[in-house]
């Protein structure tokens, strides 16, 4: 039904659909509100009608939406709407005497000059909502406004670079857009749209309103410096200030949106007993050993770093456990004391001479898990502290079941986050979870209720509902049994039941991502090339591809797709393949520890830990991340760093600057 199209451009369609649906209620909200006044025409409806944007709806309807009480609405109040319409047919002269017809005590005119005054206030409001002059007026801003930035308080801050700062907006990036905003709102910078030339505004306005040889060029002029000072120019450098903001925001939102698939898509660590060390100074390391299954087989602390500097007993605690529990792999937490925890834990891997691998793992958003009500209910006995060194240990098995448990926000592989519409936000990072999920395909008989409600279909209540049945039956053996669980009906059925997985069941193409309602067109595959359903069992049904000698002809004869042949095929081959990559090997330690142990020159190995619009941020044995500058990435030009890199890789890097007392370090993956 999709032509094959990828989840992104669905969701992409998706958006789109949604947008238009909110323009069409717009559509209908405005052309009613109109008719209320009696001032729908013809020509104003196929004007609303054709609208294609939410700004052009919007420019058509400003001059018949409800407003306060303005100069323009009193003076039309008192009658000076003539006036203005003299003015404005620039037939004939306008003077004084012409104004003195307008007086009136009862209406509130005091005198000509007052009537003169209402008159030109009305022709001021009418420029400011005459639609195809704001369009003009906003592609003169487009190609020639300039966004400026002045230090609000003169002091040292992060924003400094932008004290005495201008930029074309039609060149500025969006993360400048985004600092911009954030120093003004915090009282730092003052940030101003302004235009090349100061005078374009009027003279584009006088073009459009004031013919040649006009006996009332002079008051529409005025009213025309009038409508721009007071009214026009205040709305649009309001306006698209917005929308740069807006549109930021939507890049944010897209780099966010991609290092979360990439975090999400890291490649488990399988098949590993794991030690996790979440490390501290003042309250010691928390530790927690992990089964090859993700089950916690012990927990404790050791006070490996200052102040207590426990070190014997740290080593013959981490030695012991090591041997009892037949550790295979270590696992450090990035943040506090990581850098000397990581000393520690070298130096006895050395002594020890068993050749145990350790990762420093991203911890981003495990307080977050430790404190949620999910993490609570998950360990109920732990100490907040030793769920984060469970989180840290289970996110390098199997990083995606892990990070499903917390709020896609926490986990802080974006740039401005907290600037942005939290709920659009939250419902786009949702969907780049939903579909990482259902791209790996979830184990239903170990999978967590999290982990669950993010598969398409299933809600956190009928997730909740599939762990009671489990834990009321045991094992699931089978899809079907799903239909059993209370709240699941057949509709949920079909759209969960192809990504959930059943490794040990009944059925073999349980196993994999072939959707129930493809069974029998599988099993005819199968059958087609020589072998059966149970040949799954042991990977023995590979090259497929290569034994059909017509595909088209068997999707007509199944009266399936070629898509779906094809999806298919590719699952039978490799049945429940995790499509994620083999697991880039763990940076073992460095000499590195602090900033001051960098100088310019270095050459480091490092782990992408951010990708931003300006650069990545690669982590790099400090506790500041050093940042390498988009043109510092790669000799070739690229639009964005995801061109050239994506996060959890491991790059190498050149020192080119550090600044010690700013914790700032500067990076260049060129030249190394």
């Amino acid at each position: 039904m999709t032509g094959a199209l990828d989840d992104q451009s669905i969701r992409k369609l998706a958006d789109r659909l949604e947008y238009l649906r909110r323009m069409e209620e717009k559509k209908e909200q405005i052309l009613s509100s109109i008719e209320q006044q009696g001032k729908l025409t013809d020509e104003l409806r196929q004007a609303l009608e054709d609208a294609e944007t939410q700004q052009a709806l919007e420019d058509i309807s400003r001059p018949f939406r409800p407003k306060r009480r303005t100069r323009a609405s009193q003076a039309r109040e008192k009658g000076l709407e003539p006036l203005a319409n003299a003015m404005l047919l620039q037939s004939n002269p306008v003077t004084e005497q012409d104004a003195a017809a307008f007086v009136s005590e009862e209406k509130g005119v005091a005198n000509a000059e007052e009537a003169l005054q209402g008159a030109l206030d009305i022709l001021a409001e009418y420029f400011s909502d005459d639609a195809s002059l704001r369009q003009e007026m906003r592609k003169l801003f487009e190609q020639e406004g300039i966004l400026c930035a002045k230090a609000a308080k003169e002091e040292a801050s992060v924003y400094e670079m932008y004290y005495d700062y201008a930029e074309p907006i039609k060149k500025i990036p969006s993360h400048r857009v985004l600092a911009l905003d954030r120093g003004e709102k915090e009282g730092y910078l003052s940030v101003k749209l302004t235009l090349r030339e100061e005078q374009a505004p009027l003279a584009l306005l006088c073009r459009r309103i004031v013919r040649k040889n006009s006996p009332t060029a002079s008051w529409l002029t005025k009213a025309a410096e009038d409508s721009l000072q007071r009214l026009l120019l205040p709305s649009l450098q309001r306006e698209i200030r917005n929308y740069l903001t807006e549109q930021a925001c939507e890049q944010a939102m897209m780099v966010f949106r991609e290092n979360l698939r990439q975090l999400l898509m890291i490649p488990p660590i399988k098949g590993k007993v794991v030690l996790a060390v979440d490390p501290a100074y003042r309250t010691g390391c928390k530790l927690a050993v992990i089964d090859e299954t993700g089950s916690v087989l012990q927990t404790g602390v050791m006070y490996a770093t200052p102040p207590r500097n426990e070190t014997e007993k740290s080593e013959k605690l981490l030695l012991d456990w090591i041997r009892k529990y037949h550790v295979t792999l270590i696992s450090i937490g990035n943040g506090t004391a990581s850098r000397e925890t990581e000393r520690f834990v070298a130096e006895v891997l050395k002594k020890e001479g068993s050749g145990i691998p350790y990762v420093i793992t991203n911890e981003a958003g495990a307080s977050v898990y430790s404190a949620s009500a999910l993490g609570a209910a998950e360990f109920p006995d732990y100490d907040v502290s030793l769920r984060s060194a469970v989180s840290i240990g289970r996110r390098v098995q199997d990083p995606l079941a892990e990070l499903v448990k917390i709020d896609p926000k926490a986990i802080g592989v974006g740039q401005y986050q907290h600037d942005m519409d939290q709920k659009r936000l939250g419902e786009t990072l949702g969907g780049v979870v939903e579909d990482c999920v259902n791209t790996v395909g979830v184990e239903l008989n170990t999978a967590s209720a999290a982990l669950l409600g993010y598969v398409a279909g299933i809600s956190s209540a009928v997730a909740k509902n599939i762990l009671a049945y489990r834990e009321a039956n045991g094992k699931f053996t089978s899809r079907k049994e799903l239909l059993q669980v209370p709240k699941l009906g057949a509709k949920t059925f079909e759209q969960c039941a192809g990504f959930l997985r059943i490794a040990d069941g009944s059925e073999p193409l349980d196993a994999t991502a072939v959707h129930p309602e493809s069974y029998q067109a599988a099993r005819a595959v199968l059958e087609a090339c020589g072998y059966t359903a149970e040949d799954l069992r042991t990977n023995a049904a590979g090259k497929l591809k290569k034994r059909l000698q017509d595909p088209k002809k068997t999707a007509q004869d199944l009266g399936i797709g070629l898509p779906t042949l094809e999806d298919i095929l590719s699952e039978l081959e490799k049945p429940g393949r995790d499509p994620r990559e083999d697991a880039p090997a763990p940076i073992l330690s460095s000499e590195v520890l602090e900033i001051e142990d960098l100088k310019e020159g270095m050459v480091l190995r490092g782990t992408v830990r951010n990708v931003t619009d300006f650069g990545v941020f690669v982590d790099i044995g400090v506790h500041q991340d050093g940042l390498v500058h988009i043109s510092k990435i790669t000799d070739r030009y690229i639009k964005h760093p995801l061109d050239a890199v994506k996060l959890g890789e491991i790059v190498t890097v050149k020192v080119l600057q550090v600044d010690v007392a700013k914790k700032r370090i500067a990076l260049s993956m060129r030249d190394v």
